[in-house]
């Protein structure tokens, strides 16, 4: 838990994945397309990876990864990250974070 804390408030966008995951691969782009420079913290290269999987949920995500974190705050997975797009919100949402 304290490690998905750390990243997430010391980095201004950060999307936990896994490097099989198609779902974590397409909201990885958005956010490149949206011009942000995520952290992309593969949970399936860490050998805590289980444990960062367990705290993701605890925090509330519905499904462990995709975890976007905006701010040092969690977003979520990718049906609201998508909604968030299509309403406009996700681009306002990032106005302010550090950008490539």
């Amino acid at each position: 838990m304290d490690k998905v804390k750390r990243l997430a408030s010391e980095n201004g966008v950060v999307i936990f994945t896994k490097s099989s995951c198609c779902l974590c691969y397409a909201v990885n782009i958005l956010f490149q397309e949206l011009g942000a420079n995520p952290l992309v913290y593969e949970i399936d290269h860490d050998p805590e990876g289980r444990e960062i999987e367990k705290a993701l949920l605890k925090l509330g995500c519905n499904a462990p990864v995709p975890a976007v974190f905006i701010a040092g705050k969690l977003i979520g997975s990718t049906n609201e990250i998508m909604s968030l797009h299509l309403s406009g919100s996700l681009t306002r949402m990032l106005k302010g974070q550090p950008l490539s």
